[in-house]
């Protein structure tokens, strides 16, 4: 199976055909920043090490229709010349719904939602339309392989 760095790798040379990159990776104190912020918008949640890593390595993705959440623009050291879909910010907004937060959402396609269910302690994919489960994890590294093999085939 392959990993999630992987992945980015053959992303990014599809970007490069296109003369676009990556996003840059945020930074140690835009992390410690979000980490923060976190706490005292959405409660006492630890982020996954995965996820951390994946941030130090790009802050989020919009890649064909998938995005990865990144540290808000807002936490930011310095401005960036396009729009971040962040963490906090996108997490606040799906939890206008309360049955929504249940989950700390990571990601989202066109079609699916990408999370981690609170109550049940999985990381998890959810019908968009409906909130349905489609499938569930082990890891955040496991849901994100599988949202960057599903936007890539």
């Amino acid at each position: 199976m392959p990993q999630w760095k992987d992945l980015l790798i053959e992303i990014e040379k599809i970007e490069k055909k296109y003369g676009s990159s990556l996003r840059n990776p945020a930074s140690y104190t835009e992390i410690k920043k979000m980490n923060h912020n976190i706490q005292r918008k959405l409660g006492n949640i630890v982020l996954p090490e995965s996820y951390i890593e994946f941030l130090r390595r790009i802050n989020g993705l919009d890649f064909n229709g998938l995005v990865i959440y990144g540290v808000d623009e807002v936490l930011l050291d310095k401005e960036v010349d396009e729009d971040i879909h962040g963490f906090i910010e996108t997490n606040e907004l799906w939890h206008e719904n309360d049955w929504q937060k249940r989950y700390i959402f990571f990601g989202d396609s066109d079609t699916a939602w990408y999370g981690y269910d609170l109550k049940e302690s999985i990381y998890v994919e959810l019908d968009k339309l409906s909130g349905t489960l489609i499938q569930s994890f082990e890891s955040f590294d496991s849901m994100l392989i599988d949202a960057l093999e599903t936007i890539l085939l």
